[in-house]
């Protein structure tokens, strides 16, 4: 395949740090792309995704699914000669198991109402 039908694609992270950029095939689907963000994920960071699951990707607002390729995706390719396209990852939170789930807080209140007091009419 010839460069000029590369992508050239970098993943900005939460923290404003980017992994790459790196040159794609637009027939790369999203799911390889999440792939390779999973195998180089900075090893310092905190809330690192377990799996491609944990990742979701976004390009121009959109959130990109799994089984689309670049090509799919609609990103410019060719339209922007030399370009670099960034794409933004969301790690889903970690799902914490039962056990360590912390105790409710239940707040309640109540209120005493101030006594009416009943005054009778005047008699004219």
């Amino acid at each position: 395949m010839a460069g000029e039908d590369l992508v050239e694609l970098k993943f900005r992270l939460a923290d404003g740090t980017d992994i790459g950029p790196s040159k794609y095939s637009p027939s790369t689907t999203m799911g390889s792309l999440k792939e390779k963000i999973l195998a180089q994920w900075p090893k310092d960071k905190e809330n690192a995704p377990k799996s491609i699951s944990d990742i979701k990707l976004i390009n121009a607002g959109k959130i990109l699914e799994n089984n689309k390729t670049l090509a799919d995706s609609r990103l410019p390719i060719g339209e922007l000669s030399g370009a670099v396209i960034t794409m933004h990852v969301v790690v889903r939170p970690p799902v914490s198991d039962e056990n360590s789930v912390l105790p409710k807080v239940v707040v309640s209140y109540s209120y005493t109402a101030a006594p009416a007091i009943l005054v009778d009419p005047p008699i004219l």
